[in-house]
């Protein structure tokens, strides 16, 4: 029994500490060398203060302010600790009168846009955390914010252009806006 013990347990002390120890304490040091950003959550600070994350969308529910994806993340939105899609299937009945629900907030909130309303606006996404929509469903919002804020359609759809990411690397992915930094674009914008 003690042939079996000995090496068992050595053998788990120093997995311990490889794994639990060294491997950590490398990825870790490797991080914070060489994406220090990445490893901090692409955290977003403005005036000293930490206002969201890059990856991590937020509850905008203001006419004043571009509104996201649906989140998904339980009774809290945009909870990191409840993140998951709804799992709900197209043909389910819940998803088919959460998406109307959802158009007719949306129609409402929007009564001069087109009547179409993009895919992105009615659904959430996989991880119910989703920080980006689509040009077109930032498009289907400019009037209402032009008008909240009092500013051109013109000046809006500008920096909604200036706000839109290019697909990763011009080829993984679709054109994209990051909601969380156009409404703090919107927000310096309005300061000035």
């Amino acid at each position: 029994m003690k042939t079996y013990l000995r090496p068992a347990v050595s053998l788990f002390i120093l997995m311990s500490v490889i794994l639990g120890g060294l491997y950590p304490a490398v990825v870790t040091l490797v991080g914070q060398a060489f994406f220090p950003k990445e490893a901090n959550g692409s955290v977003i600070v403005r005036d000293g203060v930490a206002v969201g994350s890059e990856l991590i969308g937020q509850n905008f529910t203001e006419p004043k302010y571009f509104w996201g994806r649906i989140s998904a993340a339980g009774t809290f939105p945009y909870n990191g600790m409840a993140s998951g899609g709804s799992n709900l299937g197209p043909l389910n009945p819940a998803l088919v009168d959460a998406a109307k629900g959802r158009a007719e907030a949306l129609q409402a909130a929007n009564p001069g846009a087109a009547r179409e309303i993009p895919v992105d606006l009615l659904t959430s996404s996989a991880s119910g955390l989703d920080p980006q929509i689509s040009p077109a469903a930032a498009e289907y919002q400019v009037l209402r914010v032009a008008q909240a804020r009092g500013l051109s359609l013109d000046k809006v759809r500008e920096l909604v252009k200036a706000q839109t990411e290019a697909p990763q690397w011009g080829l993984f992915g679709e054109p994209r806006v990051n909601v969380l930094k156009l409404n703090l674009a919107l927000d310096a914008l309005s300061k000035t």
